[in-house]
């Protein structure tokens, strides 16, 4: 795997000025690299907000490379790991208040104060306390010790896979006023979702109280998760997965086994005359979602197993030892990042480090 922090950098300062111009302000995600600190360095570089990590060891990992901006939990903290996201996190994103008291006796216990989000079901059908619910729920966090309520949180296309409306968004910014009326403190944060709300955030209407997304894929790789779609103005080619050729071989199409001495048990291969050259690479399923990637022009993926992809290379002649440059969806991304025989190469990490002093001397990247 070869990382671009250049083009990561840019993709997200590109992102927090368009959504800055609507006052929004963007969270960069790192649970699809795994909290990988460079990554995580980059975004900031490019002036997200904060960070928002699923996996404690993740935030660990960033908090122990001396990352130290404000860090959230965007998955519900498990009841087991309780001290370290009071230690490590700014913020959870919550829907249970049994691990909300647990959370303001930890906090307490520490010393300290820890901010809660309240993640609303709006249709993903996910995580989520149901609208009627909220303003309730919200009430029993306010009065609970060790806590304090920060604001309210919405998912989109994470389960269902279709982008919010501006009629779902309007929705979320009237529970946000709702919470106000009925419990008195101000509802600061009011995070609308993720990368599928681009299109809507960047749109002409009214973003209402919306004031944050939270972006991972549109950062990392420059696509819409609910489309897969390419975002005008981002890089798509932060992140390439290079597999070696271990064979490459003209075969028949299709060869069935048939017995040529029944007596003797002898095989032989009865094949089409039709011969198509096989490639080999040295990359299967224990290393990434051989389903989503995307191969060269001219190539095309036939299947694979757990340590091996077979491709039709006909039309682009390769070698054993030679690798082959691919890219990768999200899932893909996902799943070579936490894959411990993928080598990660990262690209301008001495660009990036010193990063206040860097962000004062770079200029914004206009992206075409």
């Amino acid at each position: 795997m070869e990382i671009d922090l250049g083009k990561i950098q840019a993709n997200a300062r590109c992102l927090v000025r368009r959504l800055g111009d609507y006052g929004i302000s963007v969270t960069g995600v790192t649970k699809a690299v795994c909290g990988q600190p460079d990554v995580a360095e980059a975004m900031l570089d490019g002036g997200v907000a904060g960070l928002a990590d699923a996996r404690i060891k993740n935030v660990v990992r960033m908090r122990t490379a001396g990352i130290n901006c404000p860090i959230s939990m965007i998955r519900a903290p498990l009841v087991s790991e309780m001290e370290n996201v009071i230690q490590h996190c700014d913020a959870s994103y919550n829907t249970d208040m049994d691990t909300i008291l647990k959370l303001g006796a930890a906090a307490k216990q520490q010393g300290t104060s820890h901010d809660v989000i309240l993640m609303v079901e709006m249709g993903d059908m996910r995580e989520g306390i149901l609208p009627e619910s909220l303003n309730d729920f919200a009430a029993r966090v306010i009065a609970t010790p060790g806590v304090a309520l920060k604001g309210i949180a919405a998912n989109f296309a994470c389960m269902d896979n279709v982008a919010p409306t501006a009629d779902d968004m309007a929705a979320l910014s009237r529970l946000a006023d709702n919470v106000e009326g009925a419990c008195g403190p101000f509802v600061a944060l009011v995070s609308g979702g993720g990368s599928a709300n681009l299109p809507w955030a960047l749109g002409e209407g009214s973003t209402g109280r919306i004031n944050n997304l939270r972006l991972g894929e549109a950062i990392l790789l420059g696509t819409d998760p609910a489309t897969g779609h390419p975002i005008s103005g981002l890089h798509t080619d932060a992140f390439a997965l290079y597999a070696e050729v271990i064979e490459t071989r003209n075969k028949p199409s299709a060869i069935l086994p048939a017995s040529i001495a029944p007596e003797l048990g002898g095989l032989r291969l009865v094949r089409n005359d039709v011969l198509r050259t096989r490639t080999i690479l040295a990359v299967g399923q224990q290393d990434t979602d051989t389903n989503g990637l995307t191969f060269p022009t001219e190539i095309t993926f036939i299947g694979a197993t757990s340590d091996h992809a077979v491709v039709d290379t006909t039309k682009s002649a390769v070698s054993v030892g030679s690798e082959m440059k691919i890219g990768m969806n999200y899932s893909a991304l996902m799943r070579a990042m936490s894959a411990p025989n993928v080598a990660k190469v990262v690209h301008g990490k001495q660009k990036m480090n010193g990063r206040s002093k860097h962000c004062e001397i770079q200029p914004y990247l206009t992206l075409v």
